[in-house]
This record gives C-alpha cells, structure tokens and sequence, in this order.
C-alpha cells in the first residue's frame, strides 16, 4: 500500500493524465492507471501537476503594516521613510505575527520556497532576524525559507549595521542582500556586501537601480565586483527599472555585462509599477523590466512578490501566478512561448536562484502543487487556483474547488 496516490494528473510530456504513486516522501510510481491502494489518494481531475512557485525576493519583516504607514506621494522615498518609523516599534513578536501570515498566505497560494530579505540594521537590531528565524522553523512542514539578511538604509554610513549583519551571518543567515542607492557611497557599499559574502562564503542579492533615469546604473560596477571575485552564478539583482529607461543599444550593453558575470535578475511587477512614474504625465510610463528580452539572451530571470500590504506594495496575496499574469499583462505577453517563460520564471528559474530541485520523477521527493489549470499557459493566462500541494508526500493544504449551484 502507497502512502499516498495522485490520479489523473497533467504534466510533463506525457500526452494522457498519469497516476503518481508516493511511499516515505519519495515518488515511487509514474504511470497511468495505478490500481494499488493508498492511505490517501487524490484524483487531479485532469488538472495540472508541477513543482510548485518560489518566491525568489520578499520583504516578511516589514509586511502587513498599512496601519502604521501614511502613503501621500507614493514615491520610494515616502515609503523608505514610512517604513523607517514604522521599524522603530517593530517587535519581535509582532514580525513573527506579521511574517507567519504571509508565509499562510504563500502556503495556501502552493509557494514552496521562499528568499526573504530581513533589515538588519540600529532600528531593529537582530529582532527581526531572529523572529523570521524562527517562522522559517515553524512553517517547515510546508516550505523553505531562506534568510538574507539586508542593508536597506545604507552602510558605508553605518558602522553598526556592518557589524550586525556579520553577527546574523555568524548566527545563520543564509545569504547577504545590498541596497547601493540608499547610500551615500554606492561602490563602496557593493565592495563592502561582496567582501561579507566572501568572509563567510554566502551569495549576494542586490536591491538595484530603482528609479527611471537610464544613467548611472550600478551593473557595471556589480559585473566588475562579480567577475573579479569569481562570484558568477551566485549574485543577483532585483528591481533594475533603470533597464526599462534605457535605449535598445543601452540594455544589450547592460544585458552583456549580466550575462557574462552570470547575472539573475529578478522582475517585482506590483512594487515596480506602482512607485515609479509619478512624476510623469499624461502618460506613465510602466516603470517595469520586461524580462523575457533577458531571459532570450540566458539570463536567469524570475518574477516576484517583494511587498505585502505596506508603503511599497499596498495590496497584495503572495500569489505568484498572479504576479506572472500581472507581469505577461504589462510586457503585452501573448504567445503561448512568451506566457511559458513568465511561468518559468516563477518555476524552474526561481528554483534555480534558490538552488532547489524541481524534477518530478521517480526517486525524488514529492513536492507538488495541483493547479485548476490543463497547462502551465492556461494557469498564467487564467490566474489557476492551486487546489492542493504536498511536500515530501505530506499534504500541506487545499483550496475548494469553485462550484456552481444551478437552482
């Protein structure tokens, strides 16, 4: 008897609906019509089976917290400074509250793993860090969080948060993240995080480039710092509207660099859109990197959720599918290829910054996600709902199928 056993599900290659058989956390049988039984089986009901969502880039620390903010302008700036002051009372009981609902959140949207970035800095000390540590402890049974632990409000200027972030790493922060426009030395701050990273042997991730002037871009200076430390394949970078500014000729010279340094790239659609631009008019520009062109060249691209219900992101679900079909509607996505790259980027990419496995076959562990969906097109395209996952072959939870009641 199987432990558990997934009927008439959709995916890969196959054609025809397969049976999927799983016995202590492993995947043990793919084939159609499995007739053994099961301490628990599941018909897909001809839906889709895939790997699951990663969240490659959120904030967990600084969510759910439009009740302590005031949005006025709408700008970056206003929402740094908001957010500043709100960090001043965060707690780490309250982080922990905040952070576990949106992990609920992700969990019921059939997210697997998730990168969060945690300020590590005089206002919140290792609070938050250690609160998200422990959230990272507690959810587990359904997902994977990694921690990078994040200079949000500069550090060349800040002599404790150097020394904290080093303390967060000793204590078991997974990676380091740098945020070079809010400090008064860019370059200096991006030697400063790579020469962290090296000491303790941990990858980069960069907040960069958020605004719409196409000038002074910091991805050469990230190229050079990446290439001369050998680091490729282990930095990436989030935001980068500046791309989306620049001229045909300004973003292949930029797309170069990335590529050549192994560069991934992380596209946050709702945060994107809705800060950048205000000061234009009538028309406002998108303020938002369409990634496919990167992704055309071997970029490694993903797409995320960044903020939840804060000064960043005033709204917001953790739905990564809703973030793709967000993200496919502002690049003017149409073609099925075009759409299976905006899913791929919440996939197998996303998976691939996380370095986590996604392979669905036999010997591996069952760590799936059922979409109300046929495709990976169709789920993009109609925002599916996931109706149930399971990681190493337990059940983590379930959506309800939508009825209809004809009276």
């Amino acid at each position: 008897m199987f432990d558990l056993l997934i009927k008439n599900a959709r995916f890969g290659e196959a054609e025809e609906p397969q049976d999927i058989s799983v016995s202590k956390g492993l995947i043990e049988t793919i084939q159609s019509k499995i007739t053994s039984s099961a301490k628990q089986v599941f018909d897909a009901e001809n839906h889709f089976l895939c790997s699951g969502f990663f969240e490659s880039h959120i904030h967990l620390d600084k969510a759910c917290i439009l009740n302590r903010s005031t949005i006025e302008e709408g700008t970056l700036n206003e929402a740094v400074e908001e957010t500043g002051k709100a960090k001043e009372k965060f707690t780490e009981e309250d982080v922990f509250k905040r952070a576990s609902q949106v992990v609920e959140m992700a969990i019921k949207k059939g997210t697997m793993a998730l990168r969060t970035f945690v300020e590590t800095d005089p206002k919140t000390k290792l609070q938050s860090f250690h609160a998200i540590k422990k959230v990272k402890e507690k959810y587990a049974f359904a997902i994977d969080i990694e921690i990078c632990v994040f200079a949000q409000e500069g550090l060349t200027q800040e002599k404790e948060t150097q020394h904290l972030l080093k303390e967060a790493l000793e204590n078991g922060a997974d990676l380091i993240g740098g945020c070079p426009y809010k400090d008064e030395n860019p370059e200096n701050h991006i030697e400063m995080i790579f020469e962290m990273a090296e000491k303790f042997d941990v990858n980069v991730d960069f907040h960069l480039d958020f605004d719409l002037d196409s000038s002074n871009s910091s991805i050469p200076k990230i190229s050079k710092e990446t290439l001369k430390r050998n680091y490729q394949g282990r930095v990436s970078i989030g935001h980068v509207t500046k791309l989306a500014a620049m001229s045909k000729s300004q973003r292949q010279e930029m797309k170069k660099l990335l590529k050549e340094a192994d560069i991934a790239l992380t596209v946050l659609p709702a945060t994107d859109i809705f800060l950048n631009g205000r000061d234009h008019e009538p028309l406002v520009p998108r303020g938002m990197v369409n990634a496919n062109e990167l992704s055309e060249m071997g970029i490694n691209t993903t797409i995320s959720s960044n903020n939840i219900l804060n000064g960043f992101t005033p709204y917001g679900d953790a739905s990564l599918i809703r973030m793709a079909n967000m993200y496919a509607n502002v690049a003017q996505l149409s073609q099925d290829s075009a759409l299976l790259e905006a899913y791929n980027m919440i996939t197998k990419n996303a998976a691939k910054l996380l370095n986590i496995p996604t392979e669905i076959r036999v010997g591996k562990p069952a760590n799936f996600v059922i979409l109300e969906a046929k495709n990976a097109v169709e789920a993009v395209r109609t925002i599916s709902q996931p109706l149930i996952g399971f990681k190493n072959g337990k059940q983590t939870f379930s959506n309800s199928k939508a009825e209809i009641y004809f009276n």
